[in-house]
Parts: C-alpha cells; structure tokens; sequence
C-alpha cells in the first residue's frame, strides 16, 4: 500500500501542470511589471525631483537589494514552513509602494516607496518559483521559462509605460500599478487551494525520493554538500552577479546614453531597451526549452559566449545598427536566465526555495551594488566610459566553462 501511495505522489509531480504554471507565469508577469514601473519612471523622476545619476543608482539599489537579499531568507524559511498565503500579502506591499512612488514629494520617498515594491517581490519569487518546482513534472526548463517568460514580458513593459503612461501623466501615471497589483492578488488567492494540496504531499514526496535507489539522479545533486555543489553554487552566484551588472547598465543607464551619445527623446530611447528586453521574453522560452534538450551547462554557456561580441561592440555603434544588434543581444543573453535557476535546483534538490533566492535574489542584489558604483562612476567619470566599461562584463561569463556539468548519471543499480 506504502508502495502505491510513493508511485501515486511520483506520478502527480511528474506530470507538467499547464493551468497553473501559465497562472504563475501571468503573477510573474505582473510582479515584474511593478519593478519596471520604477527604471521607467527614471527620466520622468530625473526631471520632476532633479535627481542625480548617483541617486538614480541609489534608488536602483533598493529596489534590487530588498528584493534580492531577503529572498534566500524567504525561501529558507519557506523551505520548512511555506504558506500559499504568503504570496498575496507580498503583493500587498507592492500595492502600497505603488501608491507611494506616484505621490513621492522627494528622493526619500520614492526609496521608501521602492523598499515596499522590493519586498514584495522579494516574498513572491522564492514561492513563486516552488509553485513552479511542484507543476513542472519532469520538464524542468520548460516550466522555469514559461514562467520566467512572464517575468521578463513584464519588465519588457517599462519602456512602453514610459512612452504611453509616464511620458504623458508623469509621476502621478504609477497608480496604474495598483492595478497589478490587484489582479496578482487574486490570481494568488486562486492558486492557494491547489498549492496547499500540493505542500500537503510535498514533504512524503522528498522522503519517498530520499529512500528510493537513486537511479537515474545526479550523484553529485543528491550531496549538497559536496565540494563540488559548493563550488557550483558559488561560480553560478558569480556568474549571475556579472550579468546583472550588466543589465543594470542597460535597464537603468543606458536610456541616458540613448540621449546623450545619439540625442534621442526620452520616448525614443524607449525603443532599443524595448527590443532588449522583448528579445529577452523569446530568449528565455527558448533558452529553457533547448536546455531539456542540450543540458544546462551548455546553454549557459552559450548566452554568455554568444553575447560578448555584441556588447563589445554596441557602445560604438551608429544609431542605425543599435536596433538589430541590441535585439540579438537580448535575446541571447537573456536566454539562459532562467536556466541558472533550473540548474541551481538541480544542485539543491532539497532546498528548492534557498536554490532559488540566490540565483534570482542575493547575486541580483549584489548587482544592485553594481547600480550604485555605475551611478556614482557616470558623474564622475562620464556616462559614455561608463557604458564603455560595461560592455566588457560579459566576459566574466566565459567563466561558465568550469561549471559541473549537469549531464553526469549514476549507473542503474
């Protein structure tokens, strides 16, 4: 009977539960919506509260670092004691900072209000990316895409907001994002009933996968301790730091360029961050898809190796070659986000929540301190050598050549 009721469990987490991940993808969607809305208030707030590029950073340093760096601590504590509750009051704090950016006064407000966005992320990408983990059956990639899809549509969407929203309202257009927040929340109160089930059968399911034979599974995933794991998740956090400086360059600062280098609007440096981050959104479907298929090392590596030629050469380009370039740029780089995190969960199969957060968490928030030195630097130094600097951190992704690969199997028994 023991025997019946294991393989039932095994089945139902083998089987990709479609309805739910599209549900959590949209969250994701909304979720990431809110956070764009800050990095696309930028040039509006720039002119409104006569902002510095040092505050710029700073305030891309809080939204980052508090939705970063309490997410290992989330998902630690989710990991033994999760709730399908916690996921709507997390966007309830994104309610609240939403309110707060579109009637700021100055600078200090708006960093209190983006602490508020920042924590509610913070709460909902851990779970978010359990709920994933649970519904995924055994086609991890492309469940994490699927969701990391919606992710990436929803930052994608702040430049249009700039041009359709901000640009014609002005500060005031941010309580469009109650809105978001509003429609998360009651998509999450949807998802509780099935989540709660699926947490209720969670814990039998890691111990009926701790007592079976292992064949089939990663020597090395099945030790989190073991040097190798630990080495892993430290190149990995390394990996993903990187690349977010570098993404903070173009998602903050790069707009600025636009203006500056090519004497843009603020409309029209909307659109190469558009083709970015839209890019992105097929490149992180199809990254996920392909890594079922060619393994995870690989497609991490080629993101990276395919990327550092264009980012090179993007800051010398004339205007006309930014659009195409910067569109093939996105789409690669961005393509093995969400593989990172398949591949951290894969290292870390017990502690899917902490796998999570430090892949999608703490390495983003110390890119966030990335954003702060990148302000400070562009009003020092200039913005223009500050872009030309940036270009050159893809190359710490070919670092990626020393991960474990995810391809190593036990001989069945």
């Amino acid at each position: 009977m023991q025997a019946s009721t294991n393989s039932r469990k095994t089945a139902v987490f083998a089987t990709v539960v479609l309805p739910v991940l599209l549900a959590v993808s949209l969250v994701h969607m909304l979720n990431d919506s809110m956070q764009a809305v800050v990095p696309a208030m930028f040039t509006i707030l720039e002119e409104s509260l006569h902002l510095s590029y040092t505050q710029v950073g700073w305030i891309l340093f809080a939204l980052n670092m508090t939705s970063s760096v309490i997410q290992p601590v989330v998902g630690s504590y989710s990991d033994k004691r999760s709730s399908p509750y916690m996921l709507p009051a997390g966007m309830g704090f994104s309610l609240i900072g939403m309110l707060g950016i579109a009637y700021a006064a100055n600078f200090w407000y708006v960093l209190l209000s983006v602490v508020f966005i920042g924590l509610g992320s913070a709460i909902f990408h851990p779970e978010g990316s359990r709920i994933v983990y649970l519904a995924a059956g055994g086609r991890r990639g492309f469940a994490q895409s699927v969701y990391q899809v919606g992710g990436n549509a929803g930052s994608s969407m702040a430049p249009l907001m700039t041009i359709y929203i901000f640009a014609p309202l002005g500060q005031i257009g941010a309580v469009w994002g109650t809105l978001f927040a509003a429609v998360a929340i009651s998509v999450l109160l949807g998802l509780a009933p099935w989540y709660k089930r699926q947490l209720a059968s969670w814990d039998d399911w890691r111990a009926q996968r701790r007592t079976s034979s292992g064949t089939g599974v990663s020597v090395m995933a099945e030790q989190a301790s073991h040097p190798r794991v630990k080495f892993a998740m430290g190149m990995l956090i390394f990996l993903v730091f990187a690349r977010s400086w570098y993404h903070a360059s173009i998602s903050g600062f790069y707009q600025f360029y636009l203006k500056e280098h090519y004497g843009l609007t603020t409309q029209q440096a909307q659109i190469p961050l558009f083709l970015f981050l839209a890019a992105g959104v097929l490149g992180t479907f199809f990254g996920g898809v392909m890594a079922d298929r060619f393994g995870m090392k690989n497609i991490i590596l080629l993101s990276i190796c395919g990327a550092v030629p264009l980012s090179l050469i993007l800051p010398h380009l004339p205007l006309m070659w930014v659009y195409p370039v910067i569109t093939l740029l996105g789409f690669i780089i961005i393509s093995g986000f969400s593989v990172t995190v398949v591949y951290a969960q894969y290292l870390m199969p017990s502690k899917v929540g902490m796998a999570s957060g430090l892949t999608t968490g703490l390495a983003f928030g110390m890119g966030a301190i990335g954003a702060v030195v990148l302000g400070k630097a562009a009003d020092i130094f200039h913005l223009t050598n500050v872009m030309w600097f940036c270009s050159g951190l893809p190359l710490f992704g070919l670092l990626a050549v020393f991960l474990p690969s995810d391809r190593e199997r036990v001989p069945p028994q």
